[in-house]
């Protein structure tokens, strides 16, 4: 027998994840009433449907800017959608602003994915690691498997998609983007981002 779900209930799940309200009602019931297990539910799910639209073409959208508080730290960021309609969403900006916010928050990131990661820096990294003392005495596969571990972690701080939301610890980057393709229905890429350091390169003699 399904349990009755409160309407302010499912209007709180929806309002958390964008589904529909049957969905929300219908996760909610398979979860006996828990909000947290229907919420995770709801995010696989949505992961999943925001999967089948990442090959779709993403050319309309915003370029929106971040200026830390302070001025000291500006940021510029593309973000890319299917269409004028969903770029004029208050969730698809307000997604734009969060992103620079994001890199604004993160220095050690360069680049949007590891896709983008040039192979030189890739290569450089492998040869710092295979450098270091302490595994010089490891057996190869050992010290493989390590330089792999290492290299991965290093490459995966540079990537802006990897980082944790710094408003939700719970989730990165990348699951708060595809969110918002099953919150908006349409395909959206961060397609590049450029942050300022008030004095960066300037010649102090």
């Amino acid at each position: 027998m399904k349990i009755q779900i409160s309407p302010h209930f499912v209007k709180e799940l929806r309002i958390k994840t964008g589904a529909g309200m049957m969905d929300c009602k219908k996760a909610l019931q398979a979860a006996d009433g828990n909000m947290e297990i229907a919420l995770e539910t709801l995010r696989k799910k949505g992961l999943a449907s925001a999967d089948k639209k990442s090959n779709r073409l993403a050319a309309e959208g915003i370029i929106d800017s971040y200026i830390h508080i302070g001025s000291r730290i500006g940021v510029l960021i593309e973000l890319n959608c299917e269409t004028d309609f969903v770029a004029r969403r208050i969730e698809f900006q307000k997604l734009a602003k969060n992103l620079a916010m994001q890199v604004a928050a993160c220095q050690s990131v360069f680049y949007v994915s590891l896709n983008d990661i040039p192979q030189y820096i890739i290569d450089n990294e492998i040869r710092i690691e295979s450098g270091k003392e302490d595994i010089v005495n490891k057996p190869p596969k050992i010290r493989d498997q390590i330089i792999k571990a290492r290299v991965d972690k290093r490459l995966k701080e540079m990537s802006l998609m990897h980082q944790t939301f710094i408003k939700d610890q719970k989730i990165l980057i990348e699951d708060l983007v595809k969110e918002h393709i099953v919150l908006l229905g349409e395909n959206i890429k961060i397609r590049r981002f450029q942050r300022f350091l008030l004095g960066e390169k300037i010649d102090s003699k």
